[in-house]
């Protein structure tokens, strides 16, 4: 349906001229040099901009669905994102450990550092919000909070339990599918709407779909939100 759709943007500060090559095989070549750059190029890499469609509602009802979920997921997005890299970091200098009392010595020192970064900030969601987190947390790490409590236990067990212990009727087995779930279509809607608008800072998904296509399946009059 839509296209990525580069855009051209020229800064006043930014000053560009145009120079020919030395002639070869009877052909110019136009290059740039962007000041401030000692390298010409011929071409200039643009940011990739993602055309979202505009959102219409069928009832009232729906619309305030949609600003429930976004000022939910607005919220506890950076924390899903700040886990993710938690994990990432962690896993990476796990690798590097051999003894395995070193390994359980650093994952205790990880744990206790997440805690205290932000664990009492979660004690305070809804069970909401609390959910939606669970979801995020699939989206950027390509496994359930259930899974990462399981493999990792010795470093997230506490950090998991003690954050979700207030957290009633939560499963923590709940997968982000936007492909088959609507609110989870709406809620990666309110995330590339606010990546674009630079509220979110932006995070690739551990989990593959494609959203022009869930954008034509549940935006369409008959699964319009």
């Amino acid at each position: 349906m839509k296209h990525i759709l580069y855009l051209f943007i020229l800064f006043p500060a930014l000053l560009f001229s145009q120079i020919k090559e030395v002639q070869q095989d009877t052909t110019d070549y136009e290059y740039i040099i962007v000041k401030g750059d000692s390298t010409a190029t011929s071409s200039i890499d643009l940011e990739e901009v993602m055309l979202l469609n505009k959102l219409k509602f069928n009832t009232l009802a729906d619309r305030k669905r949609y600003l429930i979920i976004k000022r939910k997921t607005i919220k506890v997005y950076p924390y899903a994102k700040l886990a993710a890299e938690r994990l990432e970091t962690m896993q990476e200098r796990m690798d590097g450990i051999e003894r395995k009392s070193l390994k359980k010595k650093y994952a205790r020192r990880v744990q206790k550092y997440i805690e205290e970064e932000f664990s009492e900030e979660l004690k305070k969601l809804t069970r909401t919000e609390g959910q939606i987190l669970v979801k995020l947390i699939h989206r950027q790490t390509g496994k359930t909070a259930f899974d990462l409590i399981k493999e990792l236990r010795s470093g997230w067990r506490a950090f998991w339990f003690n954050s979700t212990a207030s957290l009633f009727d939560i499963s923590l087995k709940r997968e982000f599918d936007p492909e088959n779930e609507k609110e989870d279509f709406l809620i990666e809607d309110v995330l590339q709407r606010n990546f674009q608008n630079g509220i979110l800072e932006k995070q690739e998904p551990a989990v593959s779909f494609d959203f022009y296509a869930l954008s034509d399946k549940w935006l369409s009059s008959k699964n319009n939100p």
